[in-house]
């Protein structure tokens, strides 16, 4: 069952609760449904995870957190999917969104120079911002969105082949 697979590569619950990042929550995360594993706990988590990190701020974890408490979805996927957009692939997924969010504004996108210097970035900022931050909104929106749908659909066709297997299963052991 998928509950199996996820409960290998989860975080204890008790030791997420005391992680000082978390604080802020608080008695909100003493929430039984932020910790258990079902269909809909987990499709929450995996669109509120995909959508906060396509999302450009400072410290995503704490938005995915925030909305995972808010929409009672599983707490370490959703905070665990901001680091899809980890350092090293930030540059060129935000650089996508940007592409994606000039072409929806019918802007033409600014070219990388050569060398990027926080000169360059603060002249140039009033006309990145608004395609890159567009851009960011709905790519994580759809893959929020996709990852949803795609979730469900996983567990359910899992669900119905385990079903199955038992049916085939009982079938074999009658005389």
């Amino acid at each position: 069952m998928p509950r199996r697979l996820f409960k290998r590569y989860m975080p204890d619950p008790e030791r997420l609760k005391e992680h000082r990042s978390l604080r802020f929550l608080g008695k909100l995360l003493h929430e039984p449904n932020l910790w258990h594993l079902h269909r809909h706990s987990v499709s929450r988590a995996m669109a509120l995870g995909l959508f906060a990190a396509f999302i450009p701020l400072p410290m995503q974890m704490l938005l995915a957190a925030s909305l995972a408490v808010l929409c009672r979805a599983n707490l370490p996927i959703a905070v665990g999917l901001v680091w899809l957009t980890n350092p090293i692939t930030m540059p060129p997924v935000f650089y996508c969104t940007y592409q994606l969010g000039s072409w929806l504004l019918q802007t033409p996108a600014i070219n990388l120079p050569d060398s990027l210097s926080w000169e360059w970035i603060g002249t140039e900022l009033n006309a990145l911002w608004q395609p890159f931050l567009l851009g960011s909104v709905i790519t994580g929106l759809l893959a929020g969105a996709l990852g949803y749908c795609a979730t469900m659909t996983f567990w359910r066709c899992w669900v119905r082949h385990a079903w199955h297997k038992r049916q085939q299963a009982r079938r074999a052991k009658q005389p």
